[in-house]
């Protein structure tokens, strides 16, 4: 006999996530404004289930991956969702306290202040590159900032959401934060759901149907996407070998950490004309000497799955067939691993994969230039990028450059390491994201910076009253002149 249809209604992803929003909706109802210390509590149990489950968690995303670099997600997970915890735990007490603002010369002496105050469940949607810290450095955000969330994992990283739920739910409570795992449709109906802020990470095609679907509640939106980050070599740091050594050795960290699979990973590279056949050699220097067994190393990590695999090996194909020069820069891996090395091309045709969209992977255009300037119309003509990375010493280079470009975020002589500072916001721009997180930024996006006016008890608004007279006159003479 079958069963009624309602029986298979009960277990539907939309009776599942309302029934967990509803009970953090009912938790944050009972309490509206926890305390500095209630909220510290909250961040250092974070911390402390970190430290219990570390090598649990480093392990999952190891076997998610396929193959991930154990030291490599110490390092770009487990580092900065601690620094941030740290961060706010010594921050978030003056980050809560109301802050008093100027009153305009005729309201004088009324007072002003803007009063942090939890906004409620925040949804956050985290994705399979960096599952622990883009899960982490939210919820931080929202414990900081008193409220409660819930947290929808990649359907790629199923054994870190294992852990990750059952770690939260033994430090933390699910009347504080709640985890779940599931696909496209499972991503969907939690994007509908009336949180009271949806912070996402993800790609700009994706990101267009949360923001669809969060618009059917008006649930504001931050959005973390990605595109097509630039780096720029500039011709006197190519004649100055040294800084040119260096600028390949940090554009190289940028591109090996996870495979280039990261949303600020350099995804092109702009080199003064001349400088081609130099970066190609000394790239393939530097990389047999730090990863002496090529893409078959430990320390290198592998493409998250077949699909996305097939992806770029077809690009790479496509791109040597059209005449592209495609070269390999480090040694191939074994045969059994689904890992690319990195690859730099040289021509790619304007119809490529690799100039229309963001490569997410082990391979690095190069675009030669001409002139600075030429490099930076060359940016401008596209859309603007979660970050920018440029590579000179000279001041007025650097700050000509950041003038003429608009980017998310930017690292100068560096790749990356903007993301790691508490201290400044991370967001995107147009195509690469809106609004910002990190620090006393993700405190402030998810408040509610509610302005107070004070009135005092001696006011001079009686002079502003009808019946309008000659007072009020004397007084409209003085106030809009």
């Amino acid at each position: 006999m079958n069963a009624p249809e309602s029986a298979f209604a009960a277990t539907s992803p939309d009776i599942i996530l309302e029934g967990d929003f509803l009970a953090l909706k009912a938790a944050y109802e009972a309490e509206r404004y926890p305390e500095w210390s209630v909220r510290k509590q909250r961040l250092k149990n974070v911390i402390a289930m970190l430290q219990k489950y570390r090598m649990e968690m480093i392990h999952a995303i190891r076997e998610d991956f396929g193959h991930r670099s154990l030291h490599e997600s110490e390092m770009v997970e487990l580092f900065p969702s601690l620094e941030g915890l740290h961060h706010a735990v010594s921050q978030g007490r003056k980050w809560m306290k109301p802050r008093r603002k100027a009153v305009g010369l005729y309201f004088h002496p009324a007072s002003a202040q803007l009063m942090p105050q939890p906004l409620g469940v925040i949804g956050i949607v985290v994705p399979w590159n960096y599952p622990l810290y883009l899960a982490i450095g939210p919820l931080t955000a929202a414990l900081v900032a008193g409220n409660r969330a819930y947290i929808k994992m990649s359907e790629y990283s199923p054994r870190l959401s294992d852990v990750l739920s059952r770690a939260l739910d033994e430090f933390v409570g699910r009347d504080v934060v709640r985890v779940i795992n599931g696909g496209p449709e499972l991503a969907s109906a939690f994007t509908r759901l009336p949180f009271d802020h949806i912070v996402f990470t993800g790609s700009t095609p994706v990101g267009k149907h949360v923001m669809r679907a969060a618009s059917e509640n008006l649930t504001p939106v931050t959005l973390e996407l990605g595109g097509k980050s630039p780096l720029i070599i500039t011709e006197s740091t190519w004649r100055n070998k040294s800084r040119f050594f260096n600028a390949i050795v940090r554009t190289m960290t940028g591109k090996t950490i996870n495979s280039g699979q990261t949303s600020i990973a350099p995804d092109y590279v702009l080199l003064p004309r001349g400088a081609v056949d130099e970066f190609i050699a000394t790239t393939r220097a530097h990389l047999a000497e730090k990863f002496p067994s090529g893409a078959a190393s430990d320390d290198y990590t592998g493409i998250i799955s077949d699909r996305h695999y097939r992806r770029l090996i077809n690009a790479l194909e496509e791109a040597r067939l059209d005449g592209a020069r495609v070269e390999p820069v480090m040694a191939a891996p074994r045969p059994d691993q689904r890992k690319i090395p990195i690859t730099l091309v040289h021509g790619a045709s304007a119809n490529s994969i690799f100039e229309q969209e963001e490569i997410f992977g082990p391979v690095l255009p190069i675009v030669p230039y001409d002139t600075l300037d030429e490099a930076i119309a060359y940016i401008n003509a596209r859309p603007r990028p979660l970050a920018l990375y440029l590579f000179d010493d000279n001041r007025r280079v650097q700050d000509h450059v950041m003038r003429e470009t608009i980017a998310g975020g930017v690292s100068i002589n560096e790749t990356l390491m903007h993301i790691a500072q508490d201290s400044l916001p991370f967001g995107g721009v147009g195509p690469s994201g809106m609004g910002h997180y990190h620090g006393e930024y993700g405190f402030e996006t998810l408040s509610k910076m509610k302005p107070i006016f004070r009135q005092s008890r001696v006011n001079g608004m009686f002079l502003l009253a009808p019946p309008y007279g000659n007072v009020f006159k004397v007084m409209m003479k003085i106030m809009t002149r």
